[in-house]
Formats: structure tokens, C-alpha cells, sequence
């Protein structure tokens, strides 16, 4: 009876992650992440580089979340990779608000003519202090306490 739980429960979770993966993946597809990265970037010609990147990374994100080990990788490296994963996040969320045409309604709503840029780069630097908020103050959020 105990074998047949853990087995349901691998079923369950294993059909879960296919489900979610394929709506995460959906989501960067119909956003359009890929392509408008590849034009903004003159880089059309790797456009597959970029979607084996993304689904490596979602297999490696996978494995990392299920299987519990260390890579020695030095500290420099991990600066590196959060680095990209920033990165694609802020490219992810920029093409969501291109898609559906954010920062065009804001600019009319609250009549901003100039300085866009500012306000783009205030919400990259409001991201920046939540993050290192995050992971450099000791109890700025504790999961266990969910």
C-alpha cells in the first residue's frame, strides 16, 4: 500500500510538472521573448542557441529544484549566472509589457512626455534593491514562517 502512494505521488507530481513547464513555456512563446530578443540583439541567425538555452536552463532549474547537489563553481561564476538569470527575468518582463503595450498606456495616462528612461531605469533599480534586500539582510524574508 506504502509503494503505491509514492508511486501515485511521482505520477501526480511528475504530471503537475509537465503541465506547469509546458504553460511556462507557452507563456515565453506567445510573449515572444525569443524572436524580439534575437531582433533587438541582430542575432535572428541563433535563434535555436537562444531556445536550447532557455529549455536547457528550464531542465537545469528542474533538476536543481528535485536533486539536491552542489557544484563547485566558485563565486565568480555564481555572480555570472544570476547575472543571466536577471537578465532573461528583465528581458521576460520587459517583453510582457511591450506585448501588451504598457509603458504606451502609462506614457498617456500620467501625460509623461519626457524622461521614460528614468522611469524605466527606476523600476530596474527598485528591482535591484528588493534583491539584494533579499538575499543580504538576514530575515528580510523568511519562508518558514509562511
Amino acid at each position: 500500500m506504502e509503494a503505491l502512494k509514492v508511486v501515485a505521488a511521482v505520477l501526480i507530481g511528475a504530471g503537475t510538472g509537465v503541465v506547469v513547464s509546458g504553460a511556462v513555456f507557452a507563456f515565453i512563446t506567445i510573449v515572444g521573448v525569443v524572436p524580439r530578443l534575437a531582433q533587438k540583439t541582430k542575432t535572428e541567425r541563433q535563434t535555436k542557441v537562444y531556445e536550447s538555452a532557455i529549455i536547457g536552463g528550464g531542465i537545469f532549474g528542474t533538476l536543481t529544484g528535485v536533486i539536491n547537489f552542489n557544484l563547485p563553481i566558485g563565486s565568480v561564476s555564481v555572480v555570472v549566472i544570476s547575472l543571466a538569470n536577471g537578465i532573461f527575468f528583465g528581458a521576460l518582463a520587459m517583453s510582457l509589457a511591450e506585448v501588451l503595450n504598457v509603458i504606451p498606456i502609462l506614457t498617456r495616462r500620467g501625460r509623461l512626455q519626457h524622461g521614460m528612461m528614468y522611469f524605466v531605469l527606476a523600476i530596474a533599480f527598485g528591482k535591484l534593491v528588493g534583491a539584494l534586500l533579499y538575499f543580504l539582510v538576514s530575515g528580510f524574508y523568511d519562508a518558514g514562517s509562511m
